[in-house]
């Protein structure tokens, strides 16, 4: 069993390795089930992620999809001009500025983002049809980004059944007392990781190009 707490989104790629992980475990062994138990959200990489489970529990009041992919970030051309700023970039290779938040976004630039996300998008899907496999409606629209409440995702086959952690533990597994084997670090390691972490993504966010990715 494993938990997803708050869990908003975040890398293809990481969530692509856990759930490719998951199943090459479950492969095994084969005898093994895996629950996944949805708390507050499960969204978007996080749910990646949960379709590798066999079942997957929900609150009937959790967040549950946002199947899509996204890539965002910042213009700041006319904050150049109106600050009598000169932009100085030098590359070799003709689109190595790509994205450059400081130059206007090209046609071709949108165009080849669109086709990244389009192709993420699209490997999302697929993920989440050999996960679900008939639980999902041919008909449902779960494809289109939104989330829904834990409820309501049953309903749409994105999940199976109302349990908490606890519930699945015990009347599931079989399992009454709770074991958690995530590593802990001591506080300063936490403290010095949640700074960095909080810096660097700042320090990408304001830069852009190349601090630029593809998530969930």
């Amino acid at each position: 069993m494993f938990i997803l707490d708050s869990c908003p989104g975040g890398s293809p790629v990481q969530a692509g390795r856990i759930n490719d992980e998951i199943v090459r475990l479950r492969g095994q062994y084969p005898d093994i089930p895996v629950y996944a138990v949805v708390e507050d959200m499960c969204a978007s990489g996080a749910y990646y992620i949960a379709v590798a489970a066999e079942q997957i529990y929900v609150d009937k009041a959790s967040m549950v999809g946002s199947i899509g992919a996204v890539m965002s970030t910042f213009g700041f051309t006319e904050a150049l001009d109106k600050l009598g700023v000169e932009r100085r970039l030098y590359t070799a290779g003709e689109q190595k500025g790509f994205l450059d938040p400081f130059l206007p976004a090209s046609e071709q630039d949108e165009r080849h983002v669109q086709s990244m996300l389009d192709e993420i998008y699209l490997q999302f899907v697929d993920v989440v049809r050999d996960g679900r496999g008939d639980r999902l409606p041919e008909d449902a629209d779960v494809f289109n980004g939104l989330i829904w409440t834990g409820e309501r995702s049953i309903e749409l086959g994105l999940a199976d059944e109302l349990g908490s952690t606890e519930f699945v533990a015990r009347e599931v597994i079989g399992a009454p007392e709770l074991v958690d084997y995530t590593p802990r670090l001591d506080f300063f390691s936490q403290f010095a990781e949640r700074i960095g972490a909080s810096a660097g993504a700042r320090i990408a966010a304001f830069l852009g190009g190349e601090g630029v990715s593809p998530s969930f």
